[in-house]
């Protein structure tokens, strides 16, 4: 569980990731909840004397806030009030770069609004802009209506039935390829797309701050032994995600549901790191990942290492691990090649090791060897004949026995 004041510092990590000015942060204990403005009424007066005095104009509650409660509370404040599901809808809103990004965050947008229509304003209809509860410029604003929601609602889960069935075929695509797909994933600001690029040398955006990455990035890998993989890095989780946002994102996330394997990546220097690994492990179960048996996908990558001063205790916490973690820092690359020797080992748990000799003039199978197969030894013959020994995932087997045909070698045997 989180402790009152890292829920405090990443609530103010969300607000700077949007660039709002914090003024004052503060940890209001709240015994009984008023239905009408949460908060007692001494506390309410109490608060409203600081927006007062220093001319806030937004006030963001860490915790759920009913439609009541927010209207009355902007009265009383005389101010713009944000739950904690607002403020993450607003950074999804910026943050979204692709179509079914940009679909998917107002999809769940307008379901969180549906709930707050009475007597109240927002924006539907922009010229710019995400979608904001702040406001901003070349915005045209409109009373809401539940009739016109609904139907952009329906409109938009129209469109993102056609986006998924397009997902759907580029994954069956690669599944005919087939390469294995490796999914990244943890706690928001734990360092996977800079692990991600690490790995594959690619540019994502990778910022000290939450929610950076938002639409999913995959790039193809070959690992040290020759095996192609396909990475993919995907959006960061954290406590109390909205369930409206983790409906709206899965079919963004079934890159993780269907993974062949998934890296846990945890920011293994922050104080809160096991609270944190409670919430993408409570996410993955929501998407029914690293349940029972299905668990032996996961592996735990352990990251930042490089802010961690006493490593004797963290390699003793390590070895408690019923499946030992990969340590690394993605910042400075140390325990990258380990982890890239754990993923070979793992996916080639079933592989096979096939023995053959390859005529000098089927230099197009020699080529499909090379590009397909880990060769684990070559020698030449006198009559210029190849003897290789070739490590073979079992998912490409079938496509090396018909290689094998297409030469006139027959099926392999081995």
């Amino acid at each position: 569980m989180h402790s009152p004041e890292d829920r405090l510092a990443e609530s103010v990590g969300l607000a700077a990731a949007i660039e709002l000015e914090v003024v004052d942060g503060l940890l209001v204990p709240v015994g009984d909840p008023r239905p009408s403005t949460l908060f007692g009424s001494g506390k309410v007066e109490e608060l409203g004397a600081v927006v007062e005095a220093h001319e806030i104009g937004l006030v963001i509650i860490d915790h759920a806030v009913s439609p009541i409660q927010q209207r009355n509370l902007e009265r009383a404040w005389n101010t713009k009030v944000l739950d904690r599901t607002g403020l993450i809808l607003e950074i999804f809103g910026r943050r979204a770069r692709t179509r079914e990004g940009r679909l998917q965050v107002e999809l769940a947008h307008l379901n969180y609004q549906k709930s707050r229509l009475v007597r109240s304003w927002t924006h539907l209809e922009r010229q710019r802009g995400g979608f904001g509860f702040l406001g901003g410029p070349g915005e045209t604003q409109i009373e809401t209506d539940r009739r016109l929601i609904q139907e952009r609602i329906d409109k938009i889960r129209t469109e993102l039935d056609v986006v998924v069935r397009t997902r759907d075929l580029h994954r069956r695509g690669r599944q005919r390829v087939p390469y294995p797909v490796v999914a990244i994933v943890g706690y928001t600001n734990a360092g996977k797309s800079t692990l991600f690029n690490r790995i594959t040398g690619a540019g994502v955006l990778a910022m000290d701050q939450v929610f950076a990455t938002l639409d999913p990035t995959m790039r193809e890998v070959r690992l040290p032994g020759g095996r192609r993989i396909i990475l993919s890095d995907t959006v960061g989780f954290i406590s109390d995600l909205p369930t409206t946002l983790v409906a709206a994102f899965r079919a963004t996330l079934e890159e993780v549901i269907s993974a062949d394997v998934v890296l846990h990546v945890r920011d293994i220097s922050h104080a809160e790191t096991a609270a944190q690994r409670a919430d993408v492990e409570g996410v993955l179960a929501e998407l029914g990942v690293g349940e029972g048996a299905d668990n032996q996908r996961i592996l735990e990558v352990w990251n930042k290492i490089d802010r961690v001063d006493d490593r004797d205790r963290l390699d003793s916490l390590a070895r408690r691990q019923e499946v030992p973690p990969v340590m690394v820092s993605a910042a400075t690359g140390e325990g990258i090649d380990l982890l890239l020797a754990e993923l070979d080992k793992r996916l080639g748990a079933a592989d096979a090791v096939v023995r053959l000799v390859v005529p000098a003039a089927a230099g197009q199978l020699l080529n499909w060897l090379h590009e397909n197969t880990e060769v684990l030894s070559r020698s030449a013959e006198e009559t210029g004949e190849l003897r290789l020994e070739v490590r073979i995932a079992a998912a490409k087997r079938p496509r090396l026995d018909g290689q094998l045909k297409r030469a006139g070698l027959g099926v392999s045997a081995g």
